[in-house]
């Protein structure tokens, strides 16, 4: 397939990059031609030469939010031929100005991947960024269906598993579980901000998880969240009144009223996000599943990590999900092996025999 890509920061070039592996012919183009040329360099496709008519089967938008939807209307303008998607997080937005410049909507399929990471730029590209994560396409009512065979086989093609959502449906989605994950993680953040450093220093991991996403791009994600500001507001607004009922318990609670209801409201709030997070879809998509914990005392040098994965390799066991912390001060550090339930014996068996200390 002959792909041409518009925009190589870090999806356009992660993009590019998984394209290449699979054997497409993959062409590259940015507004800054550096960037273009740096993810060239890095081997995510070629440069067309000067002159170059070029005849792509698709044309991938992988612009930002605010511009995604005038490079459509470009991109069906210079390729009467093609197909053109965007990769854009936000589809409403993107799907009403083309409506309004009256598009060719016919050749156009919008779709997402499900996929990211803090850093951004060609630089911080991965081909295989992609594997395993949901590619949501968004076709319009209009949207031939050998376009949408297209887009899908480029999806599969970058290892990505495919879902079919409308445009509206897709950001109500988003919003709850991607937008407001991050408005959440940065604001949590933010609180660290003028904290002492001896109330920093007590970080661990509960809160590194939480604020991970913390790092990402200002400047993007306010773009983002402003293509998708109706549905993220109303996720904002009810998780603003659950956060108004878990203050009014805790200052019955600080007042010394044994109030009806406050520690049950307490509860319960802990009680729906357990619930909540075990819908939260397990590995390759698959259902969720409970795993078991092996806990692992690790001296912060060079070469025991490398080591610990060794052995376990050698037991035997797949590890599931994997966490490392770091002890206060300590030169050690705890690592958190997430593994099956049947195998989490023998694993603790195993490493034992092979003279690590285990945790609790």
């Amino acid at each position: 397939m002959r792909v041409h890509v518009v925009g190589t920061g870090l999806i356009g070039t992660s993009l590019g990059l998984a394209l290449t592996r699979h054997g497409d012919e993959v062409t590259l183009e940015d507004a800054l031609p550096t960037h273009a040329a740096l993810a060239r360099d890095l081997g995510a496709g070629r440069l067309p030469a000067d002159g170059e008519v070029l005849a792509p089967d698709l044309v991938v938008v992988a612009a930002p939010p605010d511009v995604t939807a005038g490079c459509v209307l470009a991109a069906l303008s210079r390729w009467p031929a093609a197909a053109v998607t965007d990769v854009a997080s936000v589809k409403g937005t993107v799907l009403d100005a083309l409506r309004a410049a009256d598009a060719d909507l016919e050749r156009y399929c919008g779709s997402h991947p499900m996929a990211g990471r803090e850093r951004s730029g060609a630089v911080s590209g991965r081909h295989d960024l992609f594997d395993g994560r949901a590619w949501v396409l968004s076709p319009t009512d209009r949207t031939r269906p050998e376009v949408v065979a297209l887009v899908t086989e480029v999806a599969r093609a970058a290892g990505s598993v495919v879902r079919t959502l409308p445009a509206r449906e897709h950001d109500r989605a988003v919003a709850a579980v991607s937008h407001v994950p991050q408005l959440a993680a940065s604001l949590v953040a933010a609180r660290l901000e003028d904290l002492d450093e001896d109330a920093v220093a007590l970080a661990g991991q509960g809160l590194r998880d939480v604020t991970r996403i913390a790092a990402s791009d200002p400047h993007l994600w306010t773009q983002i969240l402003a293509g998708n500001a109706g549905a993220v507001r109303e996720v904002v607004d009810a998780l603003a009144a659950d956060l108004r009922a878990v203050s009014g318990a805790l200052a019955a609670l600080e007042a010394g009223d044994d109030a009806p209801g406050a520690r049950g409201t307490i509860a319960t709030t802990i009680a729906a996000g357990n619930a909540g997070h075990a819908r939260i879809p397990g590995k390759h998509g698959a259902a969720p599943t409970a795993y078991t914990t092996v806990r692992v005392l690790i001296p912060d040098e060079p070469g025991h990590l490398g080591r610990l994965f060794a052995d376990v390799a050698e037991i035997g066991t797949n590890i599931e999900e994997f966490h490392l912390d770091h002890g206060l001060g300590q030169p050690f550090g705890l690592a958190e092996v997430d593994v099956v339930p049947a195998a989490a014996a023998g694993l603790a068996e195993g490493l034992t025999a092979r003279g690590w200390r285990l945790h609790g």
